[in-house]
């Protein structure tokens, strides 16, 4: 029976470490970028959680926008309801995202550096992007691990980095008492991640030649960008208290 048992086990184990692998690998980047303090691993492992959660919470909300409620609106074509569809995604997704990064590390004294803010964002973004991986993975087998290795995970930290940076901004102004600060950086970073993703999955479902082209280039520009930016916001990063 064992034996029987050890491929069985093998093969969701290979399934598991494919879905993860890339989205570890980019935490394990974002972490080294963090030059002054480190931070605690219950707090990363709790925010990886937090994206699990709202990986789940965006199932539930998806399923009752996209597959009840854009069905009753009328829509003009195919294309007014992929970006109709789109956008409710990203509100979605980057919503239950930002309400467990701010919920997990707003008022943890750990949250110190203004990095520190890319670091919480992309962590708890990897953690859904990861349990989404395993989802697909295990769903259509490993011919879809590479594409999503190389599409889904990173881009997953890419909306969490810009949502990060101004997430780190914003507790800056709320440690000097700029209050239109605070509020202005967190509504910023949340629908500049909307827009990324919206964008993204826009693009990606039109499925025509100008869509792929348009996809294309946005996914390698946005790479550059965030590659830059991590490296920028690392350098200058800055102690809040």
């Amino acid at each position: 029976m064992l034996l029987l048992m050890t491929p069985v086990i093998s093969y969701y184990l290979l399934y598991i470490v494919a879905a993860i692998l890339p989205a570890a690998f980019l935490m394990r980047y974002i972490y080294q970028q963090d030059r002054y303090e480190k931070e605690p691993s219950p707090l990363l492992w709790k925010l990886v959680l937090g994206g699990v959660l709202a990986a789940l919470v965006s199932m539930v909300l998806e399923y009752a926008v996209i597959d009840y409620l854009l069905p009753l609106l009328s829509f003009r074509s195919e294309s007014t309801y992929i970006i109709a569809e789109a956008i409710a995604v990203g509100l979605i997704e980057e919503g239950s995202k930002f309400f467990f990064l701010k919920r997990d590390t707003w008022h943890d004294y750990n949250f110190n550096y203004r990095y520190d803010g890319v670091v919480y964002a992309v962590f708890c973004s990897l953690g859904f992007a990861a349990f989404e991986n395993v989802q697909y993975v295990f769903s259509y087998g490993l011919s879809v691990a590479v594409s999503r290795a190389l599409l889904a995970v990173p881009a997953h930290m890419g909306f969490a980095v810009f949502m990060g940076s101004f997430y780190g901004r914003a507790k800056v102004c709320e440690a000097r008492g700029m209050e239109g600060g605070v509020t202005g950086n967190l509504v910023l970073g949340y629908l500049v991640a909307v827009a990324l993703h919206a964008f993204y999955d826009g693009t990606a479902m039109m499925q025509t030649t100008n869509a792929f082209l348009l996809f294309a280039v946005f996914v390698a520009l946005m790479y550059y960008i965030v590659y830059r930016k991590v490296k920028s916001e690392s350098l200058h990063d800055q102690q809040i208290y």
